[in-house]
C-alpha cells in the first residue's frame, strides 16, 4: 500500500518544491501538481512528485489525523 503525505511548501526554485512535516525535508517536482503552490501551501507528496495543492487548514487536519492514529509529531 502507498501512501501520499501532506508537506508545506518551504521554498522553490524552478519546478521544484522543498517541503516539510515534522523536521523532515525533501524535495519534490512540480510536474504534475494540479496547480502551482506558494511558499506556505500545503501539497499531497507521493514518490517524490507533488500530486495536489490543498489548502493549509486541510493540510494541517489530515496531519493530525496521521499523528494520533500513528502516534508520530508532525504538527505541534
Amino acid at each position: 500500500m502507498c501512501l501520499a503525505v501532506p508537506m508545506e511548501v518551504v521554498s522553490i526554485e524552478d519546478n521544484v518544491a522543498h517541503v516539510e512535516v515534522g523536521g523532515v525535508k525533501n524535495q519534490v517536482r512540480l510536474d504534475i501538481v494540479d496547480q502551482v503552490p506558494a511558499v506556505g501551501d500545503f501539497v499531497i507528496v507521493h514518490a517524490g512528485f507533488a500530486l495536489r495543492c490543498i489548502d493549509r487548514q486541510e493540510g494541517l487536519e489530515t496531519l493530525k489525523l496521521f499523528q494520533d492514529s500513528l502516534g508520530l509529531e508532525l504538527v505541534k
